[in-house]
């Protein structure tokens, strides 16, 4: 195994728990008022958004540990990069501007991961370039839409941001 490999599956691993732990809160309904903005959203949408997370948590790592579809694992991490982008809209509306800034990074990382598995799984099966560039191009105005945004949105003093301890909330 090259390193390369072995470098992006224990990132894979490490986001599939990340976004495990984060996913099953929003399913089972516990622990939700630690988070910013879910008490505000209907649960029907916060279960959809758990399930979401813990659907490209198993997509991170099934599709290529098994075998079956590997070309998923990238769409996977594009998917959840683009959760944790809008998950950052929360944050800016909140004036988090730290927690928007941490989930810039975990779709950063996503979008790492989609980038170096799609290399890995085009080489093997003949995957077409194109739904790689497709997703990233959904990926990338995101993110400069939501460093813009908050880069130049004023911030209100006196209003503390809630710091939890997860990063998609």
């Amino acid at each position: 195994m090259d390193m390369l490999n072995l470098v992006l599956w224990s990132v894979q691993g490490f986001l599939a728990l990340f976004f495990l732990a984060a996913g099953a809160p929003k399913i089972i309904g516990r622990g939700l008022e630690r988070w910013t903005g879910f008490s505000d959203l209907p649960r029907p949408l916060v279960i959809s958004i758990g399930l979401a997370e813990v659907l490209g948590a198993a997509g991170l790592v099934l599709p290529m540990a098994s075998g079956i579809l590997p070309w998923l694992t990238p769409l996977a991490a594009i998917g959840l990069a683009v959760i944790v982008l809008m998950a950052a809209g929360f944050h800016i509306r909140a004036d988090e501007r730290f927690n928007a800034l941490e989930t810039a990074l975990w779709a950063s990382i996503a979008g790492i991961i989609a980038i170096g598995r799609w290399d890995l799984v085009a080489s093997r099966g003949g995957a077409s370039p194109w739904v790689l560039i497709a997703a990233l191009g959904l990926l990338v105005p995101s993110a400069i839409i939501n460093v813009i945004v908050l880069l130049t949105r004023p911030v209100k003093h006196g209003t503390p941001g809630l710091v939890v301890a997860e990063g998609v909330r």
